[in-house]
């Protein structure tokens, strides 16, 4: 029986995203674990000898505890029989007892799910069988997602005959369903089915290959695109979809700028510098002739799905389109009969041979071939390895000067297809002119915005600096009647603070209280992203708990995607006092560079007081540099920290970006690997076991858990406004006190908790007022 408190987290981000719209709100959302049949054992393994009367609790040996992941010993010094009556204060004791109520009933809540999923599961297979529809096998695969979440026990997983049946079918019915046509039910099944067999990888081919057929025709045809949601969304009884528009959606304005040498040389660059190509000391790595036959399958892909004789009209023919397919047959056996690796000439002649086939027997245009033929050779690589293509290289500058102008605000598609605010960020253009949550834009600049996906309503609101665009909004007014609001807004630089409170205060950037226990010094610090000011927002937090008296740090980075390599190195420099915080390495493990930590004021340092680190499968790269290098420093006995939560991403590749011939287009390709001063890889590779950062001390939340827990955080860090722009200081807001009060996020009441435990070693460090 695995414990309550210690569960493996390895494949969920994929399976939540393939349950549907759970997926969509979690978004890399953590693990939820197999139902304890005795919630009440809390953390207890079976056999295990330590109980209250053999061991006593002290700070030190709760934090060893907890560091060495021994939950068994854990359940028990963390209980009140445990401790001295002078011991323990009864603010610990009632966090304690809260824990473990809560934990009981996450498993309470856990057995309730398992038992709906199952249900559903069954249910969606008889409908099935009754009248055959992908639909019902796509719900009872999403059911049995769930069930392999919520277990977290694939042996228990695999052996239930209803969940065997619905892989087993699903994966005959992909098959169908792709060779028919029917890519969007092939795509829903595949990428379930991955879901399941993650990380084995054993359906990512197909998924790819799904991907690029709906993505080709998002692409080239995507009124057609439209035309298929809008059936399937009306095949499930659904809302149909809004009338299409079709902004911005002209192909040929995207292929402009492409040729034949920007795209040799991008393929070129990559089988030459990319850290998987093939060496003496890494013979089965990627070349050439992988990139080619790649290429030449994209290619194929594109030949096949019919969707697309809508605008290349030779793809109807059955002949014509047998005309391609023969050359692309013909070049992928000459590839592969070489005995040696294949060479740019090799690679000239193949797309030579394609472009010219392809134009002649489809009608398909040179720059669309080139375009498919690039990002599938790209494909064979890794998912960070791409083509910049002309129409996406100013948004990719944008993205990574880490400038964004705009008018501050977050958008989603409702469940009608909309463009809903989420929220307006605090102090934007947006927020200053009254634009509210739950907004739904109607227009844009007096163009009707129904139908336009969220890419395409970007692209209308944002725009230089100091520009006008006209938003209107339907709102719902105090009598609950729709109105239409129409306001000018001059677009600016958005300024988006990576590092936020436990709670907010005010409607200023800083206007955070940072204590989740003002009465222990516990301070919280939440980091959204690694921007060139994270470092410095970092500073003046601690700074202000400093001011306070800080004895303790909550850091959580869960949901952190990244961002500067040198933030996360000046930020470790604030955990970590000396040593090696991070260094890229070649294929071949040669280091190519190495940062070590660097000296900082002691107004800024946390290196002398205790830290937990949350992590979860949406911490990534610099996240994972940052939890890696104080997990590192810790172990070896420089600091006392521990990380908590899920096991991350696992993204540690590094990237170089080359602008290529005419700059008009541009490439990235992964040529070295992060490593942490741990022996450990932090990069998820093809087929790996390991990856990211394990935590010290594994903690689960169901997906229902994370998913509410998110909507509270995203609805608690925005302060409402009035019609005129003003804060109303009585609104009903959530209070993420609750979060912990309601059992919702264990990880952090976990975290409080074993901070707590610490406030006798924390009250004789002295109060950290300088």
């Amino acid at each position: 029986m695995t414990t309550a408190w210690t569960r493996q987290a390895t494949k969920n981000a994929t399976r939540i995203g393939a349950i549907g719209v759970m997926g969509l709100l979690v978004a890399f959302a953590g693990s939820a674990t197999a139902a304890s049949n005795n919630a009440s054992a809390l953390m207890n393994e079976p056999g295990a000898v330590a109980t209250a009367d053999t061991i006593r609790a002290t700070p030190q040996a709760i934090w060893d505890a907890a560091r060495n992941g021994d939950s068994a010993t854990l359940d028990t010094l963390l209980s009140p029989q445990a401790w001295n009556d002078s011991d323990i204060n009864k603010t610990l004791l009632t966090s304690i007892e809260r824990l473990k109520t809560n934990i009981a009933k996450r498993e309470t809540t856990r057995t309730e799910q398992i038992t709906d999923a199952n249900d559903r599961l069954l249910e969606h297979l008889d409908l099935f069988d009754e009248n055959n529809s992908g639909i019902e096998l796509s719900k009872a695969l999403a059911a049995a997602v769930e069930l392999q979440m919520l277990f977290n026990d694939d042996d228990r997983f695999f052996s239930d005959a209803s969940v065997a049946r619905a892989i087993h079918i699903s994966d005959e019915t992909a098959i169908a369903a792709e060779l028919s046509g029917d890519w969007m039910i092939a795509s829903e099944l595949y990428y379930r089915l991955n879901a399941i067999f993650d990380p084995s990888g054993i359906y990512k081919e197909q998924v790819n290959r799904l991907s690029r057929r709906l993505a080709m025709i998002r692409m080239y045809a995507p009124e057609r695109l439209w035309e298929i949601r809008n059936q399937r969304r009306i095949d499930e009884e659904l809302e149909p979809l809004p009338p299409y528009n079709a902004y911005g959606d002209d192909f040929h304005e995207k292929l402009n700028g492409i040729n034949s040498i920007t795209v040799r040389t991008a393929i070129q660059r990559a089988a030459d510098q990319h850290v998987g190509r093939k060496t003496r000391k890494h013979p089965t790595g990627v070349t050439m002739n992988d990139l080619i036959l790649s290429g030449l399958s994209s290619i194929e892909t594109m030949a096949t799905t019919t969707d697309l004789a809508i605008v290349f009209d030779g793809l109807a023919n059955e002949s014509q389109r047998s005309q391609l397919l023969e050359v692309i047959k013909t070049q992928k056996n000459k590839i592969k009969a070489k005995e040696h690796t294949a060479s740019g000439y090799d690679l000239r002649r193949s797309l030579d041979a394609v472009l010219a086939a392809g134009q002649k027997n489809t009608g398909i245009l040179e720059t669309a071939l080139l375009h498919e033929f690039g990002n599938g050779a790209m494909a064979a690589l890794d998912d960070y390895t791409a083509i910049i293509w002309p129409d996406e290289l100013a948004r990719f500058r944008r993205s990574t000067q880490g400038e964004f102008i705009g008018i501050g605000v977050q958008i989603q598609l409702d469940e009608f297809q909309n463009i809903k605010i989420v929220t307006p960020l605090e102090g934007t253009p947006a927020q200053r002119a009254g634009v509210q949550s739950d907004d739904i834009i109607k227009k844009i600049d007096g163009t009707t915005a129904v139908g336009l996906g969220l890419n395409q309503a970007v692209e209308i609101i944002t725009g230089p600096a100091n520009t006008k665009v006209n938003i209107t909004v339907e709102r719902e007014d105090t009598n609950g009647d729709m109105i239409e609001k129409e306001f000018t807004i001059v677009r600016q630089k958005i300024d988006l603070p990576s590092v936020k409170g436990w709670s907010k205060t005010g409607s200023g950037d800083t206007d955070w209280n940072y204590f989740i226990d003002k009465d222990e010094g516990i301070g919280y610090v939440r980091l959204t992203g690694f921007t060139q000011d994270s470092t410095k927002e970092f500073d003046n937090a601690v700074k202000a708990m400093k001011n306070e008296g800080l004895n303790a740090l909550i850091l959580d980075l869960r949901y952190n995607p990244g961002g500067l390599l040198d933030q996360a190195v000046n930020l470790a420099s604030r955990f970590v006092p000396k040593g090696m915080i991070v260094k890229t390495v070649d294929a071949s493990g040669i280091t190519q560079s190495l940062d070590d930590a660097r000296s900082v004021s002691p107004r800024v340092s946390v290196a002398n007081i205790p830290v937990i680190v949350l992590v979860n499968e949406g911490s990534a790269s610099a996240s994972e540099i940052l939890s890696g290098a104080i997990q590192a420093a810790a172990h070896q006995g420089k600091i006392q920290a521990l990380v908590l939560g899920n096991r991350s991403f696992g993204k540690g590749s590094v990237q170089n970006v080359y602008l290529l011939p005419g700059a008009s287009a541009a490439m990235k390709v992964t040529t070295n690997y992060y490593r942490i001063d741990s022996p450990r890889m932090i990069h998820k590779v093809p087929g790996a076991t390991e990856w990211g950062i394990d935590p010290d001390l594994d903690v689960a939340m169901l997906p229902s858990q994370q998913a509410e827990a998110l909507m509270l955080r995203r609805s608690a860090d925005v302060l409402p406004l009035d019609e005129d722009g003003n804060i109303m200081e009585d609104a009903d807001r959530p209070d993420p006190n609750s979060l912990i009060t309601d059992g919702t996020d264990l990880q952090v009441e976990t975290a409080l908790v074993l901070l707590q435990s610490q406030a006798k070693n924390l009250l004789s460090k002295t109060s950290m007022k300088d």
